[in-house]
């Protein structure tokens, strides 16, 4: 039987990497896509001879046009689309440089968009896929982050809109909201910083990258043939408030 193919983004580390390893685990070609050839190859490596590298910068067009057509030419379809690739520059607004917030827009929302698109004609063409967007908590409003906020909220939006004009293509939708979860970003804060942040939580207690990706796997299962459209937290309950 010929396998499924995934592309993950921003799979170098982290989520990524996790997502990437489980996509493995569930017996897809894994296409690892980040901009770290260091970590990048060496987690293809690592996870054999069903994982592929490629290095392309999302919020370029062409890089992107060019990352679909390899993928196309070598496997000849896409079943899964994970777009994780993100970054953060955070401030409060009026110490935000305008260039700042263009960053992670470019990466965040415009990434994300330009690799849906091109996701999306393959997949409608196929009649079948599943794209999983990775948003955020944080969308909801988070202080200092009113670049990475809106490129978040862009992406609940643009998940929503695509499983409006793919359903009828057999392709479903959705986004993941993750909270606090334990990864490189979040080791590199200040142990009393990471504390309070824990405390904030219902859970008392940071997620794990496994736990995006248990998601993801969810999402992208074959069983799972009625959810589209949707944002899924995976923030310990601190998107309801409790602990804020």
């Amino acid at each position: 039987m010929n396998k499924k193919v995934a592309i993950v983004t921003g799979a170098a580390k982290g989520i990524g990497k996790a997502i990437a390893e489980r996509m493995i685990a569930e017996n897809y070609i894994t296409i690892l896509v980040d901009m770290d050839d260091e970590n990048g190859k060496k987690l293809a490596i690592e996870l054999g001879k069903n994982a592929h590298y490629i290095n392309c910068n999302i919020s370029n067009e062409e890089s992107v046009v060019n990352l679909f057509n390899s993928v196309i030419t070598q496997h000849k379809r896409i079943d899964a689309l994970v777009n994780n690739a993100g970054i953060i520059k955070d401030n409060v607004i009026w110490k935000m440089p305008a260039e700042d917030f263009d960053a992670v827009i470019n990466v965040n929302l415009k990434g994300t968009w330009l690799m849906c698109k091109n996701a999306a004609s393959i997949m409608k063409t196929q009649q079948s896929g599943r794209i999983v967007n990775i948003a955020s908590r944080a969308w909801l409003g988070n202080p200092g982050q009113s670049n990475y906020s809106a490129s978040k909220a862009g992406v609940v939006g643009l998940t929503r809109v695509l499983a409006l004009e793919l359903g009828k293509h057999g392709v479903l939708v959705n986004a993941i909201a993750p909270g606090l979860i334990d990864t490189p970003l979040t080791q590199k804060l200040p142990l009393d910083v990471q504390e309070k942040l824990i405390q904030a939580q219902p859970t008392k207690s940071m997620g794990k990258p496994e736990d995006i990706a248990n998601t993801v796997a969810f999402l992208c299962d074959e069983k799972t043939q009625f959810i589209t459209g949707q944002t899924i937290y995976v923030d310990g309950g601190k998107s309801i408030g409790a602990g804020i």
